[in-house]
């Protein structure tokens, strides 16, 4: 073990390896904080691991991604909003870039052969990562009959009766709080990551430092920070009003994505279901194919899953066109922007603004009760996404357009290797897509 003292980053050296990490966050959530703790806490010792611990089981109270948020979180300790604004918009930036450039090659190239050949095995891999997420997330949060009934609820209340998603969320939040006074016991959690801690050496944000002075809560400085983020996005959504018109697509966009940030509770697959039902069913940006296309796309870059987001803007951007603008290139990374932008901002309203208030309340259970049963509602909904990609996917003419077996194989061969063999996205993915490759061949 290194008991030397670590050493203090300078905003700059903290700024190369907030860049780093950008590029290298595949895996999604898990594989993102892993490579945190792994850097930040066993090798450079930033920060304790009791602390990082601390840190990232507010960030799960959140909505939102959760792995952002934890980077940004750091950052903030760091360096105070600066390094907030460095560490978060860095873990970003990177696979914006990376998937608006393939959502372009998506909708310019995506009807050519080869491409819809790939395609043709990466959808079924696509619904068999959802309905991995479902399980994963009900094995954690589905703990007594009470969470199950709550899943079961929200899956027919927005199957069979299309309930919106909001809607399910606010029911869940109301049980959840009921619960904590009735039965305190059923809505109860531990830690989101309250795994045996190991002690690595001296850290820089130790188990006992004290919150630097930026991280202590003051009713004026938060008044400030809050008051700073709601100008932001007035100002935003002004600019789009002044640039375009009150009806506009990027106009309608940015709301649309500010509601989404605050409905993702339990992570992206969480969303997820949300977005469908506007972006496909509602507003009719894209359709229930590329929807999937996109959730491979954003599977295969590195940063958050939620970077959906962005596909969707582009692909909306693309299809509907924004007035005043005549390529459909320049209106979609117009629209990805604007997607990409709102989403995101809310994430660092949270930390900035509500670090140090919600930490002082966490483990409280008025205020878990109602996200144990949110978390709930999530197993529901994105157990209804996978059924819906499923259908969308094996029946791709309808049910009396014949089934298609072998994207059945493929799915089917894609969760046993999920569950059973625990194996990454990228490699599933890879070989999903040769199979989609061998179909089509053999068909020829």
């Amino acid at each position: 073990m290194n008991r030397a003292p670590p050493v203090a980053p300078s905003f700059r050296s903290a700024s190369r390896f907030w860049w780093w990490l950008g590029f290298v966050s595949f895996g999604g959530p898990a594989g993102q904080i892993a490579i945190m703790h792994r850097e930040l806490v066993e090798r450079r010792r930033w920060i304790s691991e009791q602390r990082f611990l601390h840190a990232l089981n507010y960030c799960m109270l959140l909505p939102g991604p959760e792995a952002q948020q934890l980077a940004t979180y750091i950052g903030w300790l760091l360096h105070g909003m600066r390094g907030a604004l460095t560490a978060g918009g860095l873990f970003v930036l990177p696979s914006f870039f990376v998937l608006t450039l393939l959502s372009w090659i998506y909708m310019a190239y995506g009807h050519l052969p080869a491409v819809a050949a790939v395609l043709y095995g990466v959808k079924p891999a696509v619904t068999a990562i959802v309905a991995f997420a479902a399980w994963r997330i009900g094995s954690r949060a589905l703990r007594n009959a009470p969470m199950r009934a709550i899943a079961v609820a929200a899956f027919l209340a927005i199957f069979a009766l299309r309930l919106p998603f909001p809607l399910i969320i606010l029911g869940a939040a109301v049980i959840g709080f009921a619960g904590s006074r009735i039965k305190p016991a059923w809505f109860s959690q531990g830690g989101a990551h309250a795994a045996a801690q190991r002690d690595y050496g001296p850290a820089l944000i130790d188990d006992d430092t004290p919150p630097p002075v930026h991280a202590r809560f003051g009713t004026w400085r938060f008044a400030r920070v809050v008051a700073a983020g709601l100008a932001l996005w007035v100002l935003a959504l002004g600019a789009l009003w002044w640039s375009f018109d009150g009806g506009s697509l990027p106009l309608r966009m940015g709301g649309f994505f500010t509601g989404a940030a605050l409905l993702t509770f339990g992570g992206a697959y969480a969303v997820l279901p949300y977005v469908y039902q506007a972006a496909v069913a509602h507003y009719g940006w894209l359709t229930a194919p590329q929807m999937i296309d996109g959730l491979a796309l954003g599977e295969t870059t590195p940063g958050p899953l939620i970077m959906i987001v962005t596909f969707v803007g582009f692909a909306g951007g693309w299809t509907r066109g924004v007035a005043g603008i005549a390529s459909p290139l320049a209106a979609g990374a117009l629209c990805a922007g604007v997607a990409t932008f709102f989403t995101f901002l809310p994430s660092f309203l949270f930390i900035l603004a509500g670090g140090p208030l919600v930490e002082a309340t966490h483990g409280e259970i008025k205020f878990t009760a109602p996200l144990s049963a949110i978390t709930a509602a999530v197993v529901g909904v994105v157990l209804n996404l996978a059924v819906f990609f499923a259908w969308h996917v094996l029946w791709p003419h309808g049910f009396g357009g014949g089934f298609e077996w072998p994207a059945a194989m493929i799915g089917l061969a894609a969760l046993i290797a999920l569950i059973h063999f625990r194996a990454g996205i990228m490699p599933l993915i890879g070989a999903c897509a040769l199979a989609g490759l061998a179909v089509r061949w053999l068909a020829t």
